[in-house]
């Protein structure tokens, strides 16, 4: 990354250098998705800034079929569909792999009252039906991932079954393969076209709590408003529940030794395999992996790393940890009463401050509607990015098999190296070799070209992108921007200063995610891998969490993380578990290490290391 040099911009995307050894990385993307001089006026006066909370490695070509699917729901949702009065959609581009995003406002100021009426008539709708249309919302979810499940990828004969003939059935395996590709994509497209369906109008009803709030009780801050919509009851918790459930029965059934001697995930299948209540645990755990497993230990948006159905190691680790709380005597449940008592002290407290019945009646409505909705916010995050995309991931890599078998690749992830255009490229000329029984140009022309991707790839990795890209506003006050990704004026201006890269700071300042205080020595992780590190009594510093670290949260005493704001699921899941949180430092990562001292107050946002 360049330094700033004090300046009050951040550099032109046009002005950033290709890292050494990625020289052609502009390949890996489609023409549209990266900065060109086509639309260097538009794009140059922007402000962008680099998406780590979703996307915080460099895109693999295909994976982008993730953040390309948001691009298009999001943004039509906002603009097309419920017309937001202030925004638009968010613009994306790719620079040297990572992804920068820019929101965009209505241009004309003008325009916006009349977009309120459209608002008020769709959103409105919504929100007058949000209990139906979410049931319904529900049924469509689970009908795409069942849609999903059902494709079936077809091999290619030697010679199609005589049924082909038999039954007149005048298609062939060439066309299933074309009809099974097609209808995965399409699917994919779907899910996120759901997504955005109640997301943005759940955030607009907080966002209008929020706003009511912020006039009617001035000082109050925005982690007791968070407070007041707090202790929800969704299923994004349901996977850590099961490790739960599987931990009691583990010490019910008498085998939960086995996790005393190994957490490998193959060495505890085979060992309770070995006995009659073992076997009956593993019953039990049948009866959790779908759905409860199909969960992403990253954020879902790239096919790596994989879920806890096809790597069990963090649940095995979790059961272990939940496993020696029972037998210790101590809780494990998550502190819900407490978090509903606390919330709805501060709502009574707050009510009995209006003056007016008609501001009681307000306030209680607001409250009302924002708790109705935000379940949704959470909730939408297990049925899309980790439920279906788990299923997704593992239904490319079928294709990426058939193409393994035929030579194309010399393995199956090597199918992320391509952008799904260009896999469905490759399995034309599969099948149109396969069909005229000539020779396929695919084994010849991809293994030498993946081999160089994966070396521009691994080098785009050691790159450190800038946070930012062109010149930022002189306020932020785009609610979006500041809530879920953590982003505000201050933190720009950390970011602009010389060398702002926070290396060995000892006081950083973040969001009060969530309330409390706590001292410990510090666990520095920046990848899933190291979760299994994490000791009791740490703090954990890491780059953002996401909702399947929910198991090491009983084993922490406070989280801080580099990215994120009040409405991120890293502060949202810590005030649900009681555990204080620091978000959005920016350079937490760097600026602490493993084993230091740090003080962490959720209550003020700040987080220090004791001497």
């Amino acid at each position: 990354m360049s330094e700033n040099n004090g300046s009050n911009r951040f550099p032109s995307p046009f002005n950033v250098p290709t890292p050494e050894g990625c020289e052609g990385w502009q390949d890996l993307y489609p023409y549209y998705y990266v900065f060109s001089d086509d639309r260097r006026e538009f794009e140059d006066n922007r402000f962008w800034f680099q998406d780590a909370m979703h996307h915080p490695e460099p895109l693999y070509p295909f994976d982008t079929i993730t953040c390309e699917s948001w691009w298009v729901a999001l943004g039509e949702m906002n603009t097309r569909v419920f017309i937001v009065p202030p925004a638009l959609g968010i613009d994306h581009r790719v620079l040297n792999g990572y992804l920068y995003i820019s929101a965009l406002p209505v241009a004309n100021p003008d325009d916006i009252p009349g977009r309120v009426a459209h608002f008020m008539e769709r959103a409105g709708y919504y929100y007058r039906h949000w209990d139906e249309l979410y049931a319904q919302w529900q049924a469509k979810a689970e009908e795409a991932i069942n849609e999903l499940k059902s494709v079936r990828v077809p091999d290619l004969p030697e010679m199609e079954p005589i049924e082909t003939v038999t039954e007149g059935r005048g298609l062939t395996s060439a066309y299933d393969m074309i009809v099974a590709y097609n209808r995965a994509i399409e699917n994919m497209h779907k899910m996120w076209h759901l997504h955005f369906e109640f997301l943005n109008l759940g955030y607009a009803a907080y966002l209008t709590f929020y706003g009511f709030c912020k006039q009617a009780f001035p000082g109050i801050s925005d982690q007791t408003i968070a407070k007041l919509v707090s202790g929800i009851d969704v299923i994004l918790f349901r996977p850590d529940e099961e490790l739960k459930r599987l931990a009691q029965k583990a010490v019910d059934l008498g085998v939960a030794d086995v996790f005393k001697q190994t957490v490998n995930p193959t060495q505890v299948v085979e060992t309770m395999s070995a006995s009659e209540a073992g076997g009956q645990w593993l019953q039990e755990l049948e009866k959790s992996k779908d759905p409860w497993f199909y969960f992403s230990t990253g954020t879902g948006f790239y096919h790596l790393p994989r879920s806890w159905v096809d790597d069990m190691t963090v649940p095995t680790v979790a059961i272990r940890g939940y496993v020696e709380k029972i037998q210790e005597g101590k809780s494990i449940a998550r502190p819900m009463e407490a978090v509903q008592q606390e919330r709805d002290r501060l709502a009574r407290e707050y009510e009995a401050l209006l003056q007016t019945d008609e501001d009681k009646n307000a306030f209680r409505e607001q409250l009302g509607l924002a708790r109705t909705v935000f379940p949704y916010v959470e909730n939408h995050n297990f049925y899309v990015e980790h439920w279906h995309h788990t299923v997704f991931w593992n239904k490319m890599r079928e294709f990426g098999q058939v193409l393994v078998k035929h030579g194309f690749f010399n393995e199956v992830d090597d199918m992320f190296y391509l952008h799904r255009y260009e896999v469905q490229s490759a399995l034309y000329d599969l099948i149109g070799a396969w069909g005229s029984g000539g020779e396929a140009r695919g084994p010849k022309y991809w293994p030498s070209r993946i081999a160089k991707r994966k070396e521009i790839f691994a080098n785009l990795k050691k790159w450190s992108p800038p946070p930012g890209l062109g010149e930022p506003p002189e306020v932020v006050t785009e609610p979006f921007t500041i809530m879920l990704w953590g982003i505000t004026t201050e933190s720009i201006q950390n970011w602009l200063k010389p060398a702002g890269n926070g290396e060995g700071a000892k006081l950083l300042t973040g969001f009060a995610g969530s309330p409390g205080t706590a001292q410990g020595p510090a666990r520095v992780i920046t990848s899933v891998e190291e979760l299994a590190l994490v000791e009791p009594g740490e703090i954990l510093v890491c780059p953002i969490t996401t909702p399947s670290w929910a198991p090491v949260f009983t084993r922490i005493q406070a989280v801080v993380t580099d990215i994120g704001g009040m409405m991120s699921h890293a502060a949202i899941v810590c005030r649900e578990y009681g555990v204080p949180a620091v978000v959005g430092t920016g350079f937490g990562t760097k600026s602490f290490k493993t084993g230091q001292m740090l003080r962490v107050d959720g209550n003020a946002g700040t987080v220090q290391v004791v001497e």
